[in-house]
């Protein structure tokens, strides 16, 4: 049962369309009959006209359909047809340079492609394409091709362009990208919303949810502090996080086995070491995690560590908590901080 508060807040969450109540609730409109997600960009019915659910299929059961538009029966972030079929095209030809007759031969509006990869990646449709043929270029001459040959087999015929395009997307020019510096980064879909992995063949560095404010910072300092390429693109630990992650909101598993790769002082690893003890369904505090580290009086160094956490849920941030019981912050926000809890609680007393 949905108290009047709650129901008051997702009101307040429908009405902002926010994010971060997605898989939280349903509203089913009485005006209309159709049941719709907290993101749905309908034109939003009275409160009066509202009933809220927290699963799709209570919202069946009481005689709602489906709306069309957000689609609330399918994944919070399924991918667009037109997102799919451009994906799919640049795979077959990465080193494709894309011109208008190449979006009407797939009968696709480059204005709707350009808008909708934008919304899906945080990059238009053409910036996603080039930083995938820059990616291939980074391959090629990692695996001893020249430059000259890899800005050719890339599509671009002027020296000065391609090394222009690879600096800006790459951050460094072709001749001085060392070995072994790319990252990877791919979107993961789960329960909560949308998360970004960013990972290199052996370990994951940043799992950060897409909408979390100053996240474009946090990807931004770790390519210059790692001295990395970060290119669209999967790794071994990104399908591995992907799959424990399902298992995750599946009340499957508490801990996670994925490698990871923290880039933090020494005093911040520490403090991750003691987050990533905390059992599921229990909380800590600020001062606990000081207590334990031996230092009682770096309460604050110590939240400030957990703020600089670039591995949500993984790394559990979430489990520290005010001394006073309430939430404290959470750069994915407090009401996926709190679901979080609830649903770590729920399954350890299952």
């Amino acid at each position: 049962m949905i108290s009047d508060d709650l129901k008051e807040q997702y009101y307040e969450a429908l009405v902002a369309k926010n994010s971060e109540y997605e898989g939280l609730f349903y509203v089913g409109v009485r005006t209309t009959g159709v049941f719709c997600r907290p993101t749905c960009p309908a034109r939003k019915p009275k409160f009066e006209n509202c009933e809220f659910y927290e699963t799709a299929q209570q919202a069946l059961l009481a005689s709602y359909r489906p709306c069309q538009r957000c689609r609330p029966l399918s994944h919070p972030n399924q991918v667009s047809d037109v997102v799919r079929i451009l994906v799919e095209a640049v795979e077959k030809q990465p080193e494709k340079r894309w011109k208008e007759q190449d979006f009407k031969a797939l009968s696709i509006d480059e204005s709707t492609a350009r808008r909708q990869f934008k919304k899906r990646f945080g990059m238009t449709f053409v910036e996603y394409a080039r930083a995938r043929r820059m990616g291939l270029a980074l391959k090629n001459i990692r695996s001893g091709r020249t430059v000259i040959d890899s800005q050719l087999s890339t599509g671009y015929e002027s020296s000065s362009g391609f090394r222009d395009a690879f600096s800006r997307i790459m951050g460094a020019a072709p001749t001085q990208v060392d070995e072994g510096h790319i990252l990877k980064a791919s979107w993961i879909d789960t329960r909560l919303g949308p998360m970004m992995a960013i990972a290199d063949d052996e370990a994951l560095y940043l799992l950060e949810f897409v909408d979390r404010r100053g996240l474009e910072r946090e990807v931004e300092r770790l390519r210059k502090r790692t001295k990395s390429a970060i290119v669209p693109g999967t790794t071994a630990p990104i399908q591995s996080i992907e799959r424990e992650l399902n298992e995750y909101f599946q009340g499957e598993r508490t801990a996670f086995d994925t490698p990871l790769f923290c880039l933090g002082t020494p005093f911040q690893k520490r403090v991750w070491d003691e987050l990533i003890a905390i059992p599921a369904g229990e909380t800590r505090s600020y001062q606990d995690i000081a207590n334990a580290l031996g230092k009682p009086t770096a309460c604050r160094a110590v939240a400030q560590a957990n703020g600089a956490n670039q591995l949500a849920i993984v790394i559990p941030c979430h489990r520290v908590i005010n001394a006073s019981g309430e939430l404290g912050g959470y750069g994915g926000g407090l009401t996926r901080k709190n679901w979080l809890l609830t649903h770590e609680k729920q399954e350890q007393g299952s």
